[in-house]
């Protein structure tokens, strides 16, 4: 079974590619492809003809996953592990350090 370092929910901070620096909520998580879905990155155009007579075509932004090592839990701001941290109301991710 593969396991990613990154889960749904958590806040993350883009390593490499012509998105560095940004930051955003995952949004999904493909452990099979080490893939993740991130809130505002990884953002391509689609150019949909029309499907009907008399519709337009139309350009849409679509979500594309980035892959699971260009990213890091900004909870963990250098690249150390992260641990499940019992608080009063709910569990939260912390680094380990």
């Amino acid at each position: 079974m593969n396991t990613l370092h990154i889960k749904k929910g958590d806040n993350v901070r883009v390593l490499s590619g012509n998105e560095k620096g940004k930051t955003g909520k995952v949004v999904g998580v493909f452990p099979k492809t080490n893939l993740v879905l991130v809130e505002g990155v990884g953002m391509r155009k689609k150019h949909q003809k029309a499907r009907r007579e008399g519709q337009k075509g139309q350009i849409i932004d679509k979500h594309h996953p980035i892959h699971a090592s260009k990213v890091v839990n900004t909870a963990a701001p250098k690249k150390t592990a992260t641990k499940e941290k019992a608080a009063p109301v709910k569990k939260t991710r912390a680094a380990k350090k």
